[in-house]
C-alpha cells in the first residue's frame, strides 16, 4: 500500500526503521532498514536518537530523529511505516502528523498474506497472529481508520486522507 501511494505521489518517502533483527533475504543495510547491534541500539536510545522505538515480535525497531527531520527539512513528507506500541508514542509527541491504522480485513486473511510471504517460521506467524489483537485493539487511538481489503480502494482512501491533511 505504502509503494502505491508513493509512486502516486514523490513527495511521500519512508522512513528507513533501524531494527536489531536479522536481514531477510534481499534486504539492503540502509534500504530496507538500518540493521543496527543490540549495543548499537542500547546506544541510541541513551542518546535519544529515536522519534520512536519498541520491542515487536521479540526485535527491536526505531525510528530515527535524524531519518526523519532531515527529510522534512528537505520538504519531503515523510511516512513511519511503524508497529502500533511506536505509533502511540508519536501520536502523543509530536504535533503535524497524521495517523492512520491500517487494517487486515480478516485475521483469516492477515494468516494467509503472513503465511503467503514465506519469510517467517509458523511460531512467528503464531506470535504476530496473537500480537495483531491486541494492536487492532488500539486502532481507536488513531485518527483514521483504512481496511486494506481491496488495494486500490485502501489506497485511494489513503490518498484522501493525505491531501486533507497537506491542505492544513
Amino acid at each position: 500500500l505504502i509503494e502505491r501511494l508513493m509512486k502516486e505521489d514523490p513527495s511521500l518517502v519512508v522512513s528507513v526503521s533501524a531494527t536489531t533483527r536479522t536481514p531477510r533475504p534481499g534486504e539492503i543495510n540502509g534500504v530496507h532498514y538500518h540493521f543496527v547491534s543490540n549495543e548499537e541500539y542500547d546506544r541510541l536510545v541513551a542518546e535519544g536518537a529515536f522519534v520512536e522505538y519498541a520491542t515487536v515480535h521479540g526485535n527491536r525497531y526505531g525510528t530515527l530523529r535524524s531519518e526523519v527531520y532531515e527529510r522534512l527539512q528537505r520538504g519531503e513528507n515523510v511516512v513511519l511505516d511503524i508497529d502500533v506500541q511506536g505509533a502511540l508514542n508519536v501520536i502523543a509527541s509530536e504535533k503535524e502528523k497524521v495517523s492512520i491504522f491500517i487494517l487486515p480485513p480478516s485475521m483469516k486473511e492477515l494468516r494467509e498474506r503472513l503465511t503467503g510471504r514465506g519469510t517467517e517460521t509458523p511460531e512467528a506467524i503464531e506470535r504476530r497472529l496473537h500480537n495483531a489483537v491486541w494492536e487492532i485493539s488500539q486502532k481507536d487511538h488513531y485518527e483514521y481508520k483504512v481496511i486494506n481489503d481491496d488495494l486500490e480502494t485502501a489506497k485511494a482512501e489513503a490518498e484522501k486522507v493525505i491531501e486533507e491533511f497537506m491542505k492544513k
